[in-house]
């Protein structure tokens, strides 16, 4: 694939690969359709995996702030005369 753009005053398509592979009918083959939805489905479970990672993320964020306010306010407790 490449992604250089030789001229700058050209439109750029959204689907340069489908159009690539077209007949010269409009149409594509097959295989070509099979493989562009078995990269979008790759694609989606990555960004599902994402998105998962990131709640945990966020989850374990707030479990540190948590305990990090229990471990101060504990110490403030025990400071006390």
């Amino acid at each position: 694939m490449n992604d250089h753009i030789p001229d700058p005053t050209k439109m750029i398509n959204d689907t340069p690969r489908t159009d690539e592979a077209q007949f010269g009918t409009g149409r594509v083959s097959v295989n070509f359709a099979c493989q562009l939805e078995r990269e979008l489905n790759a694609a989606n479970d990555r960004i599902k995996r994402l998105e998962e990672a990131g709640d945990v993320m966020a989850q374990e964020l707030v479990r540190r702030e948590l305990r990090k306010e229990i471990d101060e306010r504990t110490a403030a407790k025990e400071a006390k005369p």
